[in-house]
């Protein structure tokens, strides 16, 4: 058996207690590779740090690696790490270069005809290759150093990393797509990638029910996970309004990019503005890759640190996420642990089925019914309490971190039998 984490779960477990999962023909902990396209403290992308966090935890129980890439941006995947084997936070990294960086022009003129044309297997595979991040280095390491991990685990089912990495192992290979309904999942290479692991870790309920509807892939062994969240013990929404001089806004967290939403996000805030003359603001949190407009009540921080991003989610009245492609929305945690309410883009299954589930959000599919939810949300503060409370009340169910660790640690038992 493996040794469950109880209680606290940054409690220590005491050696002579500790249950450890061995390998029954080494009698060593198992080894296990975490497979991701970028990996790092300056790496704030939602899979990347969903996978950083779950190395870490799950360090406590295996010998854990992280395979990788030296890419810190995800649009170029231009090669900043340095290459080799390092330690972060306990854990052994290894980087191998990027064989090419993405040239992004090509790749957008690449996917239109891809996406709008008929095309054949081989221009898929191209696709991918351009897509990114491609590493020789990385995959002869994977392929050629099977025998000395006993799973690996691949993050993320878009990339190359994962497309072409996971193939090599799939004896051992345990998938967490972070999947989502968006173009690229019906690219026909994709089918045999989810449907050759060992094992498949779905964030949500609806991540799960659209993969297997899209690939029939019921038979393989899976589970429902999600992640934890770590929150700051001492949370103050006055410390954020006397740094940065805000109050009375919406605040949106996350990357500032079109894909995720803001262009649309942006039109409806101002035009909500102009109609109704409210002095709501619009804080946004994280690095644009899109214009934003100029105007005095949206406000973008940038990356901040984490004690300034809770105190910020406590101070406003909503927090807002207009993306229509998630497969799990960290943030959406994050908020309710706060306590405050959240309002989505209803288009978004995911996002919607987490507000259904947890009757902590509203959602809206088009302006007039993003105005009508702002208006009532503004409106009745009893309301955003609420909704708050319920929503802190459905991550303590279901997103603790002894709930996660304990999921991940039945799956690799189950693997392992």
């Amino acid at each position: 058996m493996i040794g469950r984490s109880s209680g606290d779960p940054y409690a220590q477990f005491h050696k002579e207690t500790e249950i450890l999962y061995k390998n029954k023909e080494t009698e060593k902990k198992y080894k296990i590779a975490f497979v991701v396209q970028r990996y790092g403290l300056d790496v704030n992308g939602g899979a990347e740090f969903h996978c950083r966090l779950i190395a870490e935890r799950m360090a406590k129980y295996f010998d854990v690696e992280v395979l990788t890439t030296c890419a810190i941006d995800y649009m170029t995947w231009k090669n900043e790490y340095v290459a080799g084997v390092e330690e972060l936070n306990g854990l052994k990294i290894r980087r191998f270069p990027v064989d090419f960086p993405r040239d992004v022009s090509k790749f957008n003129k690449f996917s239109s005809n891809i996406f709008g044309r008929k095309h054949s297997e081989a221009d898929e595979i191209e696709w991918m290759k351009l897509q990114g991040p491609y590493s020789t280095q990385l995959f002869d390491h994977i392929e050629k150093s099977k025998k000395d991990y006993d799973y690996f685990i691949f993050f993320t089912y878009l990339y190359c990393t994962t497309f072409f990495g996971l193939p090599l192992v799939k004896d051992k290979a345990i998938l967490v797509p972070t999947a989502h309904d968006e173009p690229p999942i019906y690219l026909s290479i994709f089918k045999s990638l989810f449907n050759i692991p060992q094992a498949i870790i779905y964030n949500t309920e609806e991540e799960k029910s659209f993969l297997n509807s899209k690939f029939k892939n019921e038979g393989i062994l899976s589970d429902i996970v999600g992640i934890g969240i770590d929150i700051p013990k001492d949370i103050n929404e006055n410390d954020f309004i006397e740094k940065y001089n805000f109050d009375n806004f919406l605040i949106y967290v996350g990357r500032i990019d079109e894909s995720k939403g803001c262009k649309q996000l942006f039109e409806y805030f101002l035009k909500f503005k102009n109609e109704t003359g409210s002095e709501l603001k619009l804080v946004l949190l994280g690095n644009p890759v899109m214009k934003i407009p100029t105007h005095p009540d949206i406000a973008c921080l940038g990356f901040v640190n984490d004690q300034d991003k809770y105190n910020a989610i406590k101070a406003s009245k909503i927090l807002i996420m207009p993306s229509k492609y998630e497969s799990l929305s960290m943030v959406l945690l994050e908020a309710w642990h706060c306590k405050k309410p959240v309002l989505v883009n209803g288009q978004c299954e995911v996002l919607k089925g987490q507000c259904i589930r947890s009757n902590a959000g509203l959602w809206y599919e088009n302006y007039e019914e993003f105005r009508e939810c702002l208006d009532l949300l503004l409106a009745d503060e009893h309301l955003r309490d609420q909704l708050g409370n319920r929503g802190r009340k459905f991550v303590d169910m279901n997103y603790s971190w002894e709930n996660i660790e304990n999921k991940y640690l039945d799956l690799i038992e189950k693997v392992a039998k």
